[in-house]
C-alpha cells in the first residue's frame, strides 16, 4: 500500500495536483479560524448547543464549524449549491436555458457564469438575513448599520472566495472541488464526535444501556459504510451487441459490450438539494416574521413547527424530495434518446430490442427502476441513522400522534442524543467523495502505466451488478 501511495508522488503532474488540492484545503481551514468582527461568540455558542440537532446543526456540518463560530466562511458552500439547484430547475422549465445547456462546453461555461452571479446575489441576501437575525437575537457587541454592512461584506466575500477555491480545485487539483470542501468541513468534526462518544461512555450517559448502545452505534456505522460502498459501486449492465461492418478492406464491429447504468447516478446531490429546499421554511422560523404573537405565527406557526428537523412532516417531504431530485438529476446527466441514437449510428443494438425508439423506451424503463432503487437507498442512508440519533417525533403528529405513539420508548421518539456528525448524510458524503477522489487518482496512475490501489493492476475492481 505504501508503494502504491508513493506512486502518486512519482508522477510530476499528479503530484502537483495532489499538493495543490491539499494547499487549497489548508487555505480553507485557515480561513475557518478568522472570526467575523463584532459577534458575542459565547452567546452564539449557547444557541448552537441548544439547536445542534436541527437546521443550525445541518448548516454547521456543511460549513465545517464556521457557522457556529461565525467566521468569514460562515456561509460555506450552501449559496453556490442553492444557485446550482435554481439554474438546474430552470433548465427544465425555461427553454432558452435548456438550449444553452445543449450547446456543449460554451453553453456550460455560460451557465457557470450565471451560477456565479446568482451565488453572489444569494450570498448578499443570506448574509443580510444573518446580520439582522444576530442583531435581533442580541448576539452583537455594537449593533447598528455599520455592523450590518460589515457583516454583509465579510460573509459575501468569504462565500465567493470559497466558490473560487472549489473551482480551482476542480480545474487544477484532484476531485470535485465543491464536494471536497464539504468533505473537509465534515471530517474536521469527526474527532470531536469521537470525544463526545468517549465522554458518554465514561459518564454512563444512558445508564446500564450505555455500553450496548455504543456497540450498536459503532456496528451500525460500519454496516452503513459497507452498504454505501456496495451501492455506490453497483450498476445495472444492459448488454449491447455491435454488428459487423465492412469498412474498406477491414471488418469492423461484431463485439459484445454493455451499457452501465449506475444505481446512484446522482451521488449525494439529491440529499443536498432536498435538504436545501426544506431549510427555507426553517430559516423563516428563525426570523422575526414568525415571532410569538405575530400574524404569520398565528396562522402558519403550527405548519412551521411540523416542518422542523425531525418532525414527521419534515421526514415525509425529505423522502419525497430525495426521490424527486434523484430522477431530476438523472434526467440531466443521462439522455436515453442520445444513447439510442448513438448506438444505432454505430451499428449497436440490445439483443431482443429493435433499434430506435424501442431501444430508447427500454433504456428509459430500466433507468426508471434503477433510479427508484437509488432513491430508496439514499432515503435509507439519510434517515435511518438520523432516527437512531435524534429519533422521529411520531407523538407530535396532530390528533393521532399523542394517542397512538406516546407509549413508544424514549430512544425511538427522541433518539440517543449522539453527536450530529455521525448522521447518515455525513457518512454518505464522506464515503462517496473519498471513493470518487480515489478513483480519479487511480485513473491518473493507470493512464501513466502505474499500478492502482486495488489488487488488479491497471484496473479498478469491477462494479457489482444489480439485478
Amino acid at each position: 500500500m505504501f508503494e502504491k501511495l508513493a506512486n502518486i508522488f512519482r508522477v510530476p503532474d499528479l503530484r502537483k495536483r495532489v499538493l495543490f488540492t491539499l494547499a487549497m484545503l489548508a487555505v480553507y481551514r485557515l480561513g475557518s479560524h478568522i472570526p467575523t468582527p463584532g459577534i458575542n461568540t459565547d452567546q452564539l455558542q449557547k444557541a448552537f448547543e441548544q439547536q445542534s440537532g436541527g437546521l443550525l446543526g445541518f448548516y454547521d456540518l456543511f460549513s465545517g464549524g464556521n457557522l457556529r463560530r461565525l467566521t468569514i466562511f460562515a456561509l460555506g458552500i450552501m449559496p453556490y449549491i442553492t444557485a446550482s439547484i435554481i439554474l438546474q430547475l430552470l433548465t427544465v422549465v425555461w427553454e432558452p436555458l435548456a438550449r444553452l445547456q445543449k450547446e456543449g462546453d460554451l453553453g456550460r461555461r455560460k451557465i457557470t457564469q450565471w451560477t456565479r452571479y446568482l451565488t453572489l446575489i444569494l450570498s448578499v441576501l443570506q448574509s443580510m438575513g444573518i446580520a439582522f437575525t444576530l442583531q435581533a437575537q442580541k448576539f452583537v457587541v455594537n449593533p447598528g448599520p455599520s455592523f450590518i454592512l460589515m457583516t454583509i461584506i465579510t460573509l459575501t466575500t468569504g462565500s465567493i472566495f470559497i466558490m473560487w477555491l472549489g473551482e480551482q480545485i476542480t480545474e487544477r487539483g484532484v476531485g470535485n472541488g465543491m464536494s471536497l470542501l464539504i468533505f473537509a468541513g465534515i471530517v474536521v468534526g469527526l474527532p470531536k464526535a469521537v470525544v463526545d462518544l468517549s465522554q458518554k461512555a465514561r459518564s454512563s450517559a444512558w445508564g446500564s444501556f450505555t455500553v450496548p448502545a455504543l456497540l450498536i452505534l459503532v456496528a451500525i456505522m460500519v454496516l452503513v459504510v459497507a452498504f454505501i460502498v456496495f451501492m455506490e459501486r453497483s450498476e445495472r449492465r444492459i448488454p449491447v451487441q455491435y454488428a459487423k461492418r465492412v469498412v474498406g478492406r477491414r471488418i469492423m464491429g461484431g463485439q459484445s459490450t454493455h451499457l452501465p447504468l449506475r444505481v446512484n447516478s446522482g451521488g449525494v446531490m439529491p440529499v443536498i438539494f432536498a435538504s436545501s429546499l426544506l431549510s427555507i421554511p426553517q430559516m423563516l422560523t428563525l426570523s422575526n416574521a414568525f415571532k410569538p404573537g405575530g400574524t404569520l405565527n398565528r396562522y402558519f406557526g403550527g405548519t412551521m413547527e411540523q416542518l422542523k428537523w425531525g418532525e414527521p412532516l419534515y421526514t415525509l417531504l425529505y423522502a419525497v424530495g430525495i426521490i424527486f431530485f434523484a430522477y431530476f438529476y438523472v434526467s440531466i446527466v443521462f439522455n436515453p434518446s442520445d444513447v439510442a441514437d448513438n448506438m444505432r449510428k454505430y451499428g449497436g443494438f440490445i439483443p431482443g430490442i429493435r433499434p430506435g425508439h424501442r431501444t430508447r423506451d427500454y433504456i428509459n424503463d430500466v433507468l426508471t427502476r434503477v433510479t427508484l432503487v437509488g432513491g430508496l437507498y439514499l432515503i435509507l442512508i439519510s434517515l435511518i441513522p438520523e432516527w437512531m440519533i435524534a429519533g422521529i417525533h411520531l407523538d407530535h403528529i396532530p390528533w393521532i400522534g399523542p394517542r397512538v405513539f406516546s407509549g413508544l420508548p424514549t430512544w425511538v421518539l427522541h433518539g440517543l442524543n449522539v453527536n450530529f456528525y455521525f448522521g447518515g448524510t455525513s457518512l454518505l458524503i464522506v464515503v462517496g467523495v473519498a471513493m470518487d477522489t480515489v478513483n480519479q487518482i487511480e485513473s491518473q496512475l493507470v493512464m501513466r502505466h502505474y499500478e492502482g490501489f486495488t489488487s488488479r493492476s491497471g484496473r479498478v475492481r469491477g462494479r457489482r451488478l444489480w439485478g
